[in-house]
């Protein structure tokens, strides 16, 4: 059985925005999450930024195109270009979505919640076990944030997620805010969502903002970490140690001293929870040019 890497301690989202304030300034973070689709193309500011980056800190890769949900199996094109980008950048884990983003070819650029049943389970498990193939590691997947149900539905989500890791041998990257948001959408108890996910399933933790719209909450990534989000962290590492956590901002994306003062809040709960047990991964800052 595959199991999660240590800890890799306390990570952020790389933004274009603030590149030359990290190079310029090396600041106390232990790693940046990239996202995949940026930076599978050869060549250009981008890469060449990514490069001079990786040279100073571990990354890992988070790709939103992925689909493995869908009917259709993964897009081979896509999978050789990311291995590609595996190949150059050695990030730690890569990941992706527990979701579709589109049919025959076309992406909708949305991550869409899939039915919650034993016959979505195979789908999505025959399609992993093709894409660790070609990645040549194990895949780490997020639950995505939902706002509809499906009359196919069979399980609770968490049940999904927990039986697609454990019949693919991959492991999840278990997004607190999500959870929250989705609790808060249909109605169920985020601690339920906590007990039902295998405590050596889950390799990372993402922390981010949500709109909330009083009847309802969207996940939109351009808020600081709300208290309940952070109450809810606290509750994900009682359960599951001190698993590696980032701050996740795409919009409204503020200056990096800020983000670096949510991750100093992630810390700072980690450490009141789990004391002392978080360990760094060592790694190599060498890459294929």
């Amino acid at each position: 059985m595959t199991l999660p890497i240590a800890s890799a301690g306390f990570g952020l989202g790389l933004r274009t925005q603030h590149y030359h304030e990290i190079l310029d300034q090396k600041p106390a973070i232990d790693w940046f999450e990239i996202l995949s689709e940026n930076y599978m193309v050869p060549g250009g500011k981008p890469m060449a930024m990514l490069d001079a980056i990786r040279a100073d800190y571990p990354v890992v890769m988070h790709g939103v195109s992925m689909s493995i949900g869908t009917t259709d199996g993964p897009d081979m094109d896509y999978l050789r270009a990311l291995k590609t980008l595996v190949d150059r950048v050695s990030p730690m884990w890569v990941s992706d979505h527990i979701c579709w983003t589109g049919v025959h070819g076309k992406n909708m650029h949305d991550l869409f919640p899939l039915p919650y049943n034993e016959e979505t389970i195979a789908l999505v498990v025959k399609n992993i076990r093709r894409v660790q193939d070609v990645l040549e590691r194990p895949l780490v997947l997020e639950n995505v944030s939902s706002y509809l149900s499906y009359s196919s539905d069979s399980m609770k989500e968490w049940e999904f997620v927990a039986a697609i890791a454990e019949e693919a041998d991959s492991q999840i990257l278990l997004d607190v805010n999500n959870i929250y948001v989705s609790s808060v959408n249909h109605g169920f108890d985020p601690a339920d969502y906590l007990r039902g996910i295998p405590q050596n399933r889950v390799q990372q933790i993402h922390l981010a903002g949500h709109h909330d719209h009083g009847s309802y909450i969207v996940d939109t990534h351009d808020h600081p970490v709300a208290d309940t989000v952070w109450e809810l962290y606290a509750q994900a590492l009682q359960r599951f140690g001190p698993v590696a956590s980032m701050i996740e901002r795409d919009d409204n994306i503020p200056p990096l001293s800020e983000l670096l003062a949510e991750l100093d809040q992630a810390r700072v709960i980690s450490a009141r929870v789990c004391g002392n047990k978080t360990h760094r991964v060592e790694f190599m800052a060498e890459h294929t040019a």
